[in-house]
């Protein structure tokens, strides 16, 4: 689930800040974007009404965000306009459980598949069946394999289902021992949250690295 994307749609250009939920169509090309995981259909179009209640979602998630780093500074695209924590803690749990899910079984039909014979058998019986530690593939074992999905156990509209999932995947997020991984990239102009990959990681990207030597190569070389 996108949670980084979806916090990330606010982020810096070099025109300066730029948030992709700013108008109905920026928000419809995102969602068709990520439509597989938001439950969406094909052809998706976002409302206003939706628009608005996405940003509300993202800035909740991102309050929680900036409490996950602290003591370390949150973004400063919104460190100063963020909800507060509590309210922002009872929207993501609230939209999550709006349209609870459960797991559904898929089961691909298809021709039975055939079980295959004893060549050495004349009557042409069946070959006897390959014991447990052989390491022969098995028709059986992969034909029409069953798979689960999870999906909403509740009738719900496209606004309502996307926003939980994303409410969802936050919450797992938060949960989960990532958050101790969720940094601030502090390159200059950059307002994005990541997740640190390996020790050394400062940034969130190459050219966040890159930008942010250079501005301290230009402090260094000013201030001689």
């Amino acid at each position: 689930m996108p949670i980084l994307e979806f916090v990330s749609t606010v982020r810096a250009t070099r025109s300066g800040p730029m948030d992709t939920f700013s108008d109905v169509a920026g928000t419809t090309a995102w969602c068709r974007e990520h439509a597989a995981e938001l439950d969406l259909p094909a052809g998706f179009t976002a409302s206003e009404e939706m628009r608005r209640e996405l940003i509300e979602l993202r800035q909740a998630v991102r309050a929680l965000f900036a409490r996950a780093v602290a003591p370390g500074p949150a973004s400063r695209a919104d460190a100063g306009r963020l909800p507060g924590f509590a309210e922002s803690l009872d929207l993501v749990n609230a939209t999550a459980l709006a349209v609870p899910t459960a797991p559904r079984l898929e089961w691909p039909t298809g021709p039975a598949p055939s079980i295959p014979t004893d060549p050495s058998d004349p009557s042409g019986s069946s070959a006897p069946p390959v014991p447990p530690e052989s390491s022969a593939p098995s028709d059986l074992s992969s034909f029409s394999a069953p798979s689960a999905r999870n999906i909403p156990a509740v009738a719900a509209d496209d606004s309502a289902r996307a926003r939980a999932a994303l409410a969802s995947a936050a919450i797992a997020f938060l949960a989960g021992p990532r958050r101790e991984l969720l940094r601030t990239c502090p390159a200059p102009r950059c307002v994005l949250y990541f997740v640190k990959e390996h020790a050394r990681q400062e940034w969130c990207s190459v050219a966040c690295g890159n930008r942010a030597r250079a501005a301290r190569h230009y402090r260094q070389h000013r201030d001689d």
